[in-house]
């Protein structure tokens, strides 16, 4: 898992949300995917599909080892009356610092207290945390009794 892949999409989409643009792409690679797809269930962007550098595909494509590397995700953005839904994106790990916390600091983040030197979350926030059963949102994470490494913090 690359922190640095991470660190292009929170800004890719920050900056794209500043420049209201409707579509944008990004570099298909599994955790871009699962970050995407978590974003759209939290309503902060409208679509995620699948597509060439050209645009988005009208048919299935499978990926193969000919076209990988042209292979992007792309991404419907989400506006409310003329303003970004996504206003904010930012990593919480650093690629030279990552943290680590585990279930019950994880609960006091997400009931807003601040704990290992991270800000709890204020409403309208989402966390998403690397755990051992796969990237999810740190309420889930809660729900299911994990920890992991905190990897986004969206508003």
């Amino acid at each position: 898992m690359s922190l640095v892949h991470l660190a292009n999409l929170c800004s890719h989409l920050q900056n794209t949300s500043k420049a209201r643009l409707g579509l944008t792409s990004i570099p298909h690679t599994h955790m871009l995917l699962t970050i995407s797809l978590l974003l759209q269930r939290s309503g902060f962007i409208s679509s995620v599909t699948r597509g060439t550098i050209h645009g988005p595909d009208e048919s299935y494509t499978p990926t193969t080892q000919s076209n990988i590397s042209k292979r992007r995700l792309w991404l419907g953005l989400k506006y409310l009356d003329n303003e970004p839904v996504l206003n904010q994106a930012h990593l919480v790990s650093k690629p030279t610092k990552r943290i680590w916390v585990g279930f019950r600091d994880l609960r006091e983040l997400t009931m807003g207290r601040d704990r290992c030197y991270v800000k709890g979350l204020q409403p309208g926030e989402v966390l998403f945390v690397s755990t051992d059963r796969g990237v999810m949102e740190a309420r889930e994470a809660v729900e299911r009794l994990l920890g992991g490494q905190l990897l986004v913090r969206a508003s």
